[in-house]
């Protein structure tokens, strides 16, 4: 295990979230199959009490570990200096095989706790309470989901072999790489562009037919669009090299840290076009998040497709 101390502060700190989630998750077992707003007994008056101190601990968990996701982004870079081989977090994720898979827990949690923090929104905004049972019965399912994220955290530090070569960035986003990343160089660059641009005017269009279930969709697949364009192509404008796809290198000093704007748009702007077909409320907040996701899904459009313009009206010419 690589003992440094942002490995050391990150493991330290999900023991406390892991201590504290525990707390969380057998009182949300309780409130969830004992919560009657309509009952005047003891028992409901002590599951009201209960219910605020979970919500409490719940909500401190996100508020810490959505700046601790950019810290462990952070700390990867950092001891991608030890690994032989490794040039950015690129070469750290793939030392072990539980990198990955940790990467993808950790983008589900925070697409979870801020699912759960909306639900925890509406309810309490409204005297009945309507979304109590609902919003801890989905914490005890997202509890799983966020111990296991935990656990193969930990694996994955233990894992790390500082005396074992590991592969760049370079080798792993290219053509010739043997992994499943590679075939996302495969798709023609047109289609991929078609795909990306047309994925935004589907967002637009369903913005204004308001079409909650497609406009959902349309932010799930412009996710997956987003980041395989952003390796495959818009990635190679902000180097300014052809074979250079690493969706990491740019979070780093060199790059201005746009990485971390790039990403937090993306998350922004997808996360409300999500939060629109799973929330039904009033008519006003609805169209709150559908102006947020649109806003910030434009603005990472804008963003990312102003690299290869900026960089044909100095060079005329493409990468």
């Amino acid at each position: 295990m690589i003992l440094a101390p942002e490995v050391l502060a990150i493991l330290i700190l999900n023991v406390v979230f892991l201590l504290f989630g525990t707390i969380a998750f057998f009182l949300s077992l309780r409130i969830f199959f004992k919560w009657d707003i309509n009952s005047t007994k003891k028992l409901q008056y002590s599951l009201e009490k209960q219910s605020f101190l979970t919500a409490t601990i719940i909500k401190y968990i996100f508020v810490i570990k959505l700046p601790l996701f950019l810290f462990f982004i952070f700390t990867l870079d950092k001891i991608s200096n030890v690994l032989t081989g490794a040039m950015c977090a690129a070469g750290v994720v793939d030392a072990t095989e539980f990198g990955t898979y940790l990467f993808i827990l950790k983008i589900l949690n925070i697409y979870l706790f801020g699912f759960w923090l909306v639900l925890h929104y509406l309810d309490i905004k409204s005297e009945n309470q309507p979304y109590t049972r609902l919003k801890f019965g989905f914490f005890i399912i997202a509890f799983f989901v966020f111990a296991a994220e935990i656990i193969l955290e930990w694996i994955m530090f233990s894992a790390i072999d500082i005396d074992k070569m590991v592969s760049c960035c370079g080798t792993l986003y290219s053509s010739s790489a043997t992994s499943y990343i590679s075939n996302i160089f495969l798709i023609d660059t047109d289609i991929l562009l078609f795909l990306f641009y047309g994925n935004f005017l589907a967002l637009i269009l369903f913005y204004f037919l308001k079409q909650k279930q497609l406009f959902t969709i349309a932010n799930l697949s412009f996710i997956i669009i987003s980041i395989i364009s952003l390796i495959s192509f818009f990635g190679t404008y902000i180097y300014e090299l052809p074979t250079h796809h690493c969706p990491f290198c740019f979070l780093q000093k060199d790059y201005y840290y746009v990485g971390y704007l790039i990403y937090t748009l993306l998350f922004v702007g997808t996360f409300n076009g999500l939060i629109t077909g799973f929330v039904s409320d009033t008519k006003k907040l609805n169209n709150k998040y559908y102006k947020i996701s649109l806003l910030f899904n434009f603005l990472y459009v804008l963003l990312v497709s102003a690299y290869p313009i900026i960089y044909f009206i100095r060079n005329g010419v493409w990468l």
